[in-house]
């Protein structure tokens, strides 16, 4: 009986001593809530969305052949600079001599068949006219000097094919740039069939870059032509480049994604939007993956606030003994002037998560609470140090003070 007692006694003082710990220590820590304010500024604010793309050449070429054969000479390697017409490689021409040859022999049979028969059609006229030939003769010199015309053409047609054969055996640079791709070597044997093969890739102007991005069919509607637009590579994380919307692709993209987890798959449909950037130190490499950023919506020189300005609202229990002066509005900024709360309503514009513009409501230079704080900042490092360290020391029976057992 006498322990129950004992017990009972050490309880009340328990309960008494966490009963004086949660009202004198609340009330110790509502007496250090300050405010923190900042001024209304003009500055810039903007909207943005971001995709990843492909780094590319403004203009690249594939340089192939028309013919088939074994690559006999190449005369540049990667990287090498090119002019137009210059000579960058040359096909084994033996094969395609010979068949030059061949069908400028069969040409000149054809030739001299067709001039013989035109000039005794030319006779047989002159006498089929004086009716001093039969029809039948007249006829048959009419038909053979047709059929050798007709030989004589596709044999003009033939050689004229074996003319240029040989000349694709020497391969040029179609445009002035240069060689970002190899694909042959000599000795290689190429093959022409319905499919040119490639043999080089050339760009024109590598300080002169596009990004080719995929954008979300739920953020296109916000690219225009000429936005304004950075990107990030992995290569370079500290550079940020920039450029600007030059095309809004109208053909679309199709991609299936799938989760394991719900064995469920979507279809996600993208936009390419292809973006100028200028590369005048030729950091920015093809096949480079990017990550963009484009901005929307820019205004410039407008009002601006802190986005969490616009989120704070006081309370009586954060307010203590000052007074608040509410009004009606949608969106409201909070004055705190002679222990006054003051609210504004304001019509606000675009947002950038961080700050927001002010349409109307508020003047510039006006300052307006961003939220609470404690007053000094050795007491909030020893609040914050005793709610990390001093949590293993504590009673598990003691109660922390007033706010500790939030959900943070």
């Amino acid at each position: 009986m006498k322990k129950k007692t004992i017990i009972i006694s050490v309880a009340v003082v328990v309960l008494l001593v966490v009963a004086g710990f949660w009202i004198f220590g609340g009330s110790k820590v509502q007496s250090k809530i300050d405010f923190a304010t900042e001024k209304v500024t003009k500055g810039t604010v903007s909207t943005s969305i971001t995709a990843t793309g492909t780094i590319e050449p403004v203009t690249e070429v594939e340089v192939g052949t028309q013919v088939s054969g074994i690559i006999d000479k190449i005369y540049i390697d990667y990287n090498s600079v090119v002019k137009k017409g210059e000579v960058i490689a040359e096909m084994d021409k033996v094969t395609l001599n010979s068949d030059l040859q061949s069908a400028k022999a069969t040409f000149d049979g054809a030739k001299a068949e067709y001039e013989y028969q035109k000039k005794l059609y030319e006779r047989n006229e002159k006498l089929h006219q004086k009716q001093l030939i039969s029809d039948t003769d007249y006829e048959q010199s009419v038909y053979n000097y047709q059929r050798a015309h007709s030989t004589y053409e596709q044999a003009q047609a033939a050689l004229s094919k074996a003319q240029r054969n040989l000349s694709y055996a020497t391969i040029t640079s179609p445009i002035d740039g240069i060689v970002t791709s190899k694909d042959v070597e000599e000795g290689q044997t190429v093959a022409s069939g319905f499919e040119t093969p490639t043999l080089f890739t050339i760009a024109a102007d590598l300080t002169k870059m596009q990004v080719v991005a995929d954008v979300d069919e739920a953020d296109i509607a916000g690219v225009k032509e000429g936005s304004r637009v950075t990107f990030t590579v992995d290569a370079y994380p500290e550079d940020v480049f920039k450029g600007r919307v030059h095309q809004v692709r109208m053909g679309s993209t199709n991609s299936s994604s799938s989760s394991s987890a719900t064995s469920s798959s979507s279809t996600v449909v993208t936009y390419e939007v292809v973006i100028t950037a200028d590369n005048p130190d030729l950091k920015l490499k093809p096949r480079l993956t990017a990550n963009v950023t484009i901005y929307t919506d820019e205004h410039d020189n407008v009002l601006i606030v802190p986005s969490k300005a616009l989120r704070f609202t006081p309370n009586k229990q954060i307010a203590g003994k000052r007074k608040i002066n509410d009004c009606q509005g949608q969106h409201k900024l909070w004055t705190l002037e002679n222990d006054i709360f003051t609210a504004h309503p304001v019509k606000v514009g675009i947002s950038d998560g961080t700050n927001t513009e002010i349409l109307k409501g508020i003047t510039e230079g006006t300052s307006v609470v961003t939220g609470t704080v404690l007053k000094g900042e050795q007491t909030e490092v020893m609040e914050n140090e005793a709610g990390n360290e001093g949590e293993s020391e504590r009673s598990p029976f003691m109660p922390g003070p007033p706010g500790s057992n939030k959900k943070k």
